[in-house]
């Protein structure tokens, strides 16, 4: 067994030839570009049993040689994975079943009948690879880059294989973000956490992608600087497989969450105080800002237009085909990966940030529930506009650390938030201009009332 610890990056045709010829591969490149036709057949039960224990199970044909591989998936954020592989060299195109054995085979599978497992689908492919070493420091780097281009061919449906791999050899796996940062200031290069495995499963069954990562578990006594590292990582991998399932699918509720997803770590961000100084998060919140002012707008007007969401893929389709969504995926990555905002923080921002989260939390929602002045806004409802970076600050702690407070009514003063967002985020027409603000004034006073709410007013 051994650890493979790699970086998908979806990318066009074009860009995959223009990365051959990129000067920083060039320099680094040891081996020249060799190929070679990798065949691959995937297996499981009919019942999709290895892929529910997040189990691969494939045979390989690399020139005369035939591979058992066996990989259990491990974590995996922005493209970035670390996963146990299990290998074993074969004389003929069958499987081995007396290889599964309990030193592999995970437990949860121990009572499968393995005899049940058979083809499913095949990803066949050509492959060119090199290794890239560099001195980083006083280590050496290592990296086996590879392009790889085919298919995925689940019986009569087929996708288009067009990415790079890049797999770390030797040195430290922040190598091989810092790599595909600097390749992707020039080319359009999508961080893409699926695999040629989950893809064939997407081909036979389009619900089996999940969407959403394992849940961040926050819990009262935590620092606030591992609660934000840990919903930061949540929510750039998260927009990462929203971004590609909505270029697989066009579905609009996925754009709305995409763009869900980039206002909730903008508005998480902006919270931290003197946690994270403000020139710590410049780069991050710019490039939140910039890719918010473009997609929100567009989300807003296509909820109530069918023309809009139609023509929405292919202007996504554009987003990605241009660096800016790669470059902010790998920067972001590398900057969570340094925890790059408690570097020029000193006394009050480093006690806040070692702070307990629950204590930390009860005392900036007080704070954010004063700022807000909801009673001003129920005499001037038409303004409430201009208070929604607050309102989302607010709802987005309590979307995802609510439980860590011993509050009444939490639940319930998340869902009237969510509300009062939505009607500031309206737009105030002449005709129904009254009503909307009628609305506010109702809605704002509903908050009021809520124990939850009064409480931290008091905090």
């Amino acid at each position: 067994m051994h650890k493979e610890t790699e970086l998908k990056l979806r990318a066009s045709r074009e860009t995959l030839a223009a990365l051959r010829e990129h000067p920083l591969l060039k320099k680094r490149n040891k081996s020249g570009w060799q190929t070679r036709e990798l065949l691959n057949q995937y297996f499981d039960t009919p019942e999709r049993d290895l892929s529910a224990a997040r189990v691969a199970l494939r045979l390989r044909r690399d020139g005369e040689a035939i591979i058992q591989t066996l990989k259990c998936r491990g974590q995996s954020v922005a493209g970035l994975s670390e996963r146990n592989e299990y290998e074993w060299s074969l004389d003929k195109v069958k499987l081995d079943l007396k290889k599964l054995d309990a030193t592999c085979w995970p437990e949860q599978l121990a009572g499968l009948d393995k005899k049940t497992i058979k083809p499913l689908f095949t990803t066949d492919f050509t492959r060119e690879y090199a290794e890239i070493a560099w001195g980083r420091g006083k280590a050496k780097v290592v990296i086996e880059a590879a392009i790889d281009q085919g298919f995925v061919i689940a019986g009569k449906r087929k996708e288009e294989i067009c990415e790079l791999e890049l797999e770390l050899r030797e040195g430290a796996p922040e190598a091989l973000l810092e790599l595909a940062a600097e390749l992707s200031a020039s080319l359009a290069l999508m961080p893409c956490d699926i695999s040629k495995a989950e893809r064939g499963y997407r081909l036979l069954d389009p619900d089996s992608y999940e969407l959403g990562l394992p849940g961040t578990e926050l819990d009262a006594e935590m620092p606030l600087d591992d609660a934000y590292a840990a919903l930061a990582w949540q929510l750039l991998g998260g927009s990462q497989r929203l971004a590609e399932q909505y270029r697989h699918n066009g579905h609009w509720r996925l754009l709305q969450d995409w763009v869900n997803n980039l206002a909730e770590l903008r508005a998480l961000t902006a919270s931290l105080g003197q946690a994270a100084p403000r020139p710590t998060t410049r780069a991050l919140r710019a490039s939140l800002d910039a890719l918010l002012e473009d997609w929100r707008p567009l989300v807003q007007a296509g909820n109530d237009d069918e023309d809009i969401r139609r023509a929405a893929p292919e202007q996504f389709a554009e987003e990605l085909e241009d660096p800016r969504w790669g470059q902010f995926s790998l920067e972001t990555a590398r900057w969570l990966t340094a925890r790059a905002w408690t570097v020029e923080r000193k006394g009050r921002g480093e006690r806040q940030g070692k702070a307990q989260l629950a204590s930390w939390l009860q005392h900036q929602l007080g704070e954010e529930a004063r700022a807000l002045k909801l009673p001003l806004y129920v005499q001037r409802p038409e303004d409430l506009a201009e208070q929604l970076p607050r309102i989302e600050g607010i709802q987005a702690w309590l979307h995802h650390a609510r439980q860590v407070l011993e509050l009444p009514q939490l639940d319930r003063l998340y869902g009237e938030l969510n509300k009062l967002h939505q009607l500031a985020e309206q737009p105030l027409g002449e005709e129904d201009k009254s009503e909307l603000l009628e609305a506010r004034i109702e809605q704002a006073r509903a908050i009021e009332q809520n124990r939850a709410w009064k409480h931290l007013l008091k905090a």
